[in-house]
């Protein structure tokens, strides 16, 4: 099943593809401050492939904050989060529910996780496991 969506001025647009169906999936709603303040579900799957496209690097914003262990896609133009990539290969992505044009489907209850307490090298490794690889 493929998921489309990006940010809202179009620079950058992504195609989610994974077999996991929609209304199964439990998004991660990150207790972070970055994430709070963004109000963020995200998901992400192992299993799953990212097709990311930026239309303009220029005009994307790679954000990363604490322990610098990822990169937060914000575009530049209109200003949305749209998902966060690893930053050491082989890169891996989570991606944030409301950027997907059918956000909707994704109605199960998210869960609350508390990453404060991760080292960078469990942080990267939980990354490793769990977030959808990036189409290169």
């Amino acid at each position: 099943m493929e998921h489309r969506g990006g940010c809202h001025c179009g620079n950058i647009s992504l195609t989610f593809s994974t077999a996991a169906v929609p209304e199964h999936m439990t998004p991660i709603a990150c207790q972070c401050s970055f994430c709070r303040k963004h109000n963020v579900l995200a998901v992400a799957d192992a299993a799953g492939l990212l097709d990311l496209r930026i239309a303009s690097d220029a005009d994307t914003n790679r954000y990363r904050f604490g322990l610098a262990t990822a990169e937060y896609l914000i575009c530049r133009t209109c200003g949305v989060y749209v998902a966060a990539l690893t930053t050491d290969p082989p890169v891996r992505a989570l991606i944030v529910v409301n950027c997907l044009d059918d956000r909707d489907r994704f109605t199960a209850a998210p869960i609350r996780a508390d990453y404060s307490n991760e080292t960078a090298e469990q942080r990267k490794a939980r990354r490793q496991r769990n977030w959808t690889p990036l189409l290169s």
